[in-house]
């Protein structure tokens, strides 16, 4: 009788071919087995030696696929992180720390920029064709097709940097454009200035180039490639470029370069401007044209060999290579630029993180002049070789500056030395229409006259003083309008002594003379220091009839996009410092220094114009300075080391300098009379020699020993006689 349920027998199978039946297992694939046999041991010799390496292949291949299975699983891991921190696009278009500043003349028309220029977001899929193209064939052919890195292009950068003798690393990365995008939003760490000094620390932190931080670019790139389109990727790559000249971003580029929008680039400028992504301080056109042209040259090379550009356009654009627009290549007013934005206040100027829009003073054409004229009496009258350098600034009566020249070069890098409002030097004999301008408001007429003599006034502490007048000659009695005419220093001096050096000082400091003026005799011959643009607005303020000026550049600001400004200038007139009669007198008076004084190689061809001479001691300074009814114009010359100049005085070059800056400024303007008043009557001639003053042009006051000279008569009336005697009462004269 049978139990159900009865259990089997624990027997084993039979293998195959032991008996016990034909049952045989199921078959297994060649891989199966494989897997499961032990390695055999080779046979022979041969295969006895090999077998060892054999069995090490085996165990690093299976390590190195485990391997790579984690691997690509921690990669897989930070690429998810990584892709859920990814802002949306637009978030990243914009990625400067501060603003930008637009500088307009007084037409309203862009003549300079400051800061990190952002000409407004564009997309890839709006701007011309021929710049998307350019970028892809210059920096990433394979954008199109990677998922972020490129391999190939990796190991071709590393044969590349090892052939060249550097490192794997170091020189060409590889990068693809996805890379590089992920480096310039510095792998989503925005700037956080108590972390770095400045934005220059930040970039360079961003821009590190080890092993581990490539690895971190890698991945981050293939976030973005999985967050992002190709285009969003090319959209924030082409907004956040440096290009160049504080171009941030192909649209400012763009603008800053061609005056046009990247929505309309041809292919020359868009190889351009590709051509500055390898490196854009050096190939920026502001800085080399003739560079940045062979630069894109190879770019349309690149163009044509992907198919982008036909033979035959890519033939016409190296036909007509792109070329910088009109604002761009005059570069006009770098130095009155900078000055400007040194005066405006920081927080709308230097250290802006907005987009400001500053209207000017500034005019392009009159800049122009001053430049043209100071290059054409270089170029004809200086040695190539020669360090001397000069400064230019014109300005309206009101104080507003339309041009400046701050040194013979501007080289296109903002904060250069600018020698027309940085440099304190001594004025010489420039500084005497100060003398006479208190010595007019006190009362005194031009006509009125004292004596040319030998004088020494003792001062504390330093002992006699005895000055001496350029040639060493004394000339008896002189009117003041001879004397300032021929620049005579001894009636200077008296007349100063006279009036009291303090109301000197008094009427200098009103005219915007703020340096630290000198408090000795030798206060009258110009011994103190002064910028050309303080000295400029001085006498702006006896050509506006006696009221002061404070020089000005900035009309008003305001953000890009707002109509009402946010802060405004009308004018720089100041307090009155002397009377409008009196500063009509000082006008005629400084009148004949040019018609027939040491002035006289300013004279200009057809207008009235007035000014003054002077040449420190040893000349080393020379200055004129001086203007017509319609402007006034400052020229300086030296050597920025204090060398003294080689037989240049301010009635020579820089005389020189003035008038052929003058004649270009009033070129189309109609002649208007100067604002002054000559005296009533003949003016009594200069006893001495005056032909060997005007034909000399020399002015400089330098000290001399004590000398004695015979007391010369005067034939004047009583009321001079009696002016005399005072003089000479007070001053000791012999």
């Amino acid at each position: 009788m049978s139990r159900t349920g009865r259990r089997k027998p624990l027997v084993a199978e039979r293998r195959p071919g032991t008996g016990g039946g034909d049952r045989r297992p199921p078959k297994q694939g060649k891989k199966a087995n494989r897997r499961r046999a032990a390695p055999r041991r080779p046979r022979g010799l041969v295969g006895l030696l090999l077998w060892p390496f054999r069995l090490a292949l085996r165990l690093l291949w299976r390590l190195a696929w485990r391997g790579a299975v984690v691997v690509g699983l921690l990669v897989g891991a930070a690429v998810l992180y990584v892709y859920t921190t990814l802002p949306p696009v637009e978030a990243l278009l914009d990625g400067r720390a501060r603003g930008s500043v637009t500088l307009l003349d007084r037409d309203s028309e862009v003549f300079a920029w400051r800061g990190e220029q952002f000409g407004g977001r564009i997309r890839a899929s709006d701007v011309s064709p021929n710049l998307k193209n350019a970028i892809v064939a210059t920096e990433d052919r394979r954008f199109y097709t990677h998922l972020g890195v490129d391999p190939q292009g990796i190991a071709s950068a590393i044969r590349i940097n090892l052939r060249e003798g550097r490192g794997p690393l170091s020189g060409n990365g590889g990068s693809t454009i996805t890379q590089q995008t992920a480096k310039l939003i510095c792998l989503g760490v925005p700037y956080d200035p108590e972390k770095w000094k400045n934005e220059t620390e930040y970039e360079a932190d961003c821009r590190e180039t080890t092993l581990w931080r490539k690895i971190k670019e890698a991945v981050y790139a293939m976030a973005m490639e999985a967050r992002y389109s190709k285009d969003d990727i090319l959209t924030i790559y082409m907004n956040r470029a440096f290009l160049g000249a504080g171009a941030r971003g192909f649209e400012a580029a763009s603008q800053r370069y061609f005056g046009k929008s990247a929505r309309d680039l041809d292919p020359a400028e868009a190889a351009m401007l590709a051509g500055l992504l390898v490196a854009p301080t050096r190939y920026a056109p502001t800085n080399d044209l003739e560079r940045s042209q062979d630069r894109a040259q190879v770019v349309l090379g690149l163009m044509e060999n992907q198919g982008y550009l036909t033979q035959a356009q890519a033939d016409a654009a190296r036909a007509n290579p792109a070329t910088l627009s009109e604002a761009a290549e005059a570069r006009a007013g770098g130095y009155f630029a900078d000055w400007v934005m040194e005066t405006a206040p920081d927080f709308v100027a230097g250290d802006t993180t907005e987009d400001v829009i500053m209207r000017t003073t500034f005019d392009q054409r009159i800049q122009r002049a001053a430049e043209s004229a100071l290059r054409a009496v270089f170029e004809d009258r200086v040695s190539d070789e020669s360090k001397a350098q000069a400064a230019i600034v014109v300005m309206s009566s009101d104080g507003a500056v339309r041009a400046m020249v701050g040194g013979r070069k501007f080289k296109g890098v903002a904060g250069q030395f600018n020698r027309a409002v940085m440099a304190r030097r001594q004025t010489g004999s420039a500084f005497k229409p100060f003398v006479y301008a208190t010595a007019l408001e006190l009362g005194y007429s031009p006509m009125d006259r004292v004596i040319d003599e030998p004088i020494t006034i003792d001062i504390p502490g330093s002992g006699p003083w005895s000055p001496s007048n350029y040639d060493n000659k004394f000339r008896g009695p002189v009117t003041f309008a001879d004397a300032l005419k021929y620049s005579l220093n001894i009636p200077a001096v008296k007349i100063s002594e006279t009036v009291g050096r303090d109301n000197v000082r008094r009427v200098a400091e009103g005219f915007g003379i703020v340096s630290d003026l000198a408090r000795g005799p030798a206060l009258a011959l110009g011994a103190s220091e002064s910028t050309l643009l303080e000295m400029t607005g001085a006498y702006a303020g006896i050509l506006n009839g006696g009221t002061a000026v404070a020089p000005y550049g900035l009309i008003d600001l305001r953000l890009q996009g707002d109509e009402a400004p946010l802060m405004g200038q009308e004018g720089g007139l100041g307090e009155r410092v002397i009377s409008t009669e009196a500063a009509r007198q000082l006008v005629y008076m400084m009148s004949q220094v040019i018609d027939g004084g040491t002035g006289t190689r300013a004279r200009l061809p057809d207008r009235e114009a007035a000014g003054k001479t002077g040449t420190t001691q040893a000349a080393r300074d020379a200055w004129f300075l001086g203007f017509t009814a319609d402007y006034v114009a400052g020229v300086w010359m030296g050597y920025d080391d204090n060398t003294p100049l080689t037989g240049v005085t301010g009635g020579g070059l820089p005389a020189a300098i003035w008038r052929e800056t003058m004649v270009r400024v009033h070129e189309g303007l109609p002649p208007r009379p100067l604002p002054m008043d000559p005296p009533i009557g003949p003016s009594p001639e200069l006893q001495g020699d005056p032909g060997a003053a005007v034909a000399d042009s020399r002015e400089a006051e330098q000290p001399a020993p004590q000398r004695q000279a015979p007391r010369r008569e005067n034939p004047g009336n009583a009321a001079e006689r009696i002016i005399i005697e005072v003089l000479n009462g007070l001053l000791g004269g012999n």
